[in-house]
């Protein structure tokens, strides 16, 4: 997530910068062809512009629906931050001694450990769900450049799963967890199975099992929609119809601008090329700035910063149950959270 005020023009003319050069050089050999060559190129305009509407269409229904992708990633985020901070302070208050029979064998240490264990869990949790989110499919941006990107901004492309979730997790647990296909939800589930194990031994009553059991299955639900974005993409017909379409209405409207301008002066043909360029660029960066916005977990620079978002979450949660070293918070590259 870019966090300055806004992008500065360089570096916006940097990463668009292949919808101005590719239809500057196109519409610079157009004119040259026309102007040094008996062959006339322009078309009518009116030709070009019908094209344009149904491109402009297009353009607003794929940016709108991937910035509603976008967005919603960014509300179950939201909602994971208010139910962590839910299950710290239940974790915290609920595991008591009140509950317990005169004549059961556990401590208030036990208690203690069983309450921090419950924390450090929900931590595992988190780092789990984000390196299983960052997963690059085949749908998002590949090739070697975006990988190098991705390790230069995301954490999660350079640390190994296993030993970020070892401080916060028994061995056994580790082991466990590891093997399975999805180690989020087994994480979760193992949550639920210690709250059985506590109201078992007394330390918790149906009341705060209920509740806590509720958060478990608040977290369940926002994993699932996470997932949900994350393991169904952007309608493929909609994204590559539209790009389609914007290249093709790049790849007419030289034709279109220069029958236009001939019809005037002739001299004033060598217009095209610049305004046939700008033109070009506002409709094939408006289709970029879609297409960058479809995927709001694969690790670069338009993503939800969701790493950022669990380091600050469980700064939040080891606080609340008075640890006394927190974790740095995630500072950015640049002007890039991640």
């Amino acid at each position: 997530m870019h966090i300055g005020r806004r992008y500065d023009p360089l570096a916006t003319l940097n990463w668009s910068r292949a919808n101005l050069i590719g239809p500057l050089l196109y519409s610079a050999a157009l004119t040259a062809i026309d102007q040094l060559t008996p062959y006339s190129l322009g078309i009518p305009w009116v030709l070009v512009s019908t094209i344009a509407i149904a491109v402009a269409f297009y353009l607003g229904f794929k940016n709108s629906a991937s910035y509603d992708r976008l967005w919603e990633a960014r509300m179950i985020w939201g909602g994971i931050v208010n139910a962590s901070r839910s299950w710290a302070f239940g974790a915290r208050d609920l595991v008591s001694t009140i509950h317990l029979p005169h004549d059961s064998q556990l401590e208030d240490e036990e208690l203690e450990d069983f309450r921090r264990t419950l924390v450090l869990r929900h931590v595992a949790w988190l780092d789990a769900l984000r390196h299983q989110l960052r997963r690059v499919t085949t749908w998002e941006h590949r090739g070697r450049s975006f990988d190098r990107y991705r390790k230069k901004i995301s954490p999660e492309y350079t640390e190994d799963l296993s030993e970020v979730l070892a401080p916060n997790l028994a061995e056994e647990e580790l082991e466990q967890v590891m093997a399975k296909i999805n180690p989020a939800a087994h994480l979760l589930a193992n949550q639920s199975r210690h709250l059985a194990e506590l109201r078992d031994w007394g330390a918790l009553d149906g009341f705060a099992h209920m509740q806590l059991q509720g958060v478990i299955d608040e977290l369940m639900a926002q994993q699932g929609k996470a997932e949900r974005i994350k393991n169904f993409p952007f309608p493929r017909q909609y994204a590559t119809i539209n790009s389609y379409f914007a290249l093709l209405f790049a790849a007419l409207i030289p034709f279109a601008i220069i029958g236009e301008l001939g019809r005037f002066d002739d001299s004033l043909t060598l217009l095209a090329i610049p305004f046939s360029t700008l033109i070009s660029w506002v409709f094939l960066t408006t289709d970029q700035i879609g297409d960058w916005s479809e995927n709001p977990f694969e690790g670069l620079a338009n993503d939800v910063p969701i790493t950022a978002m669990a380091r600050q979450i469980e700064r939040d949660m080891l606080e609340m149950i008075d640890e006394a070293e927190l974790p740095p918070a995630r500072e950015p590259t640049g002007k890039l959270l991640m």
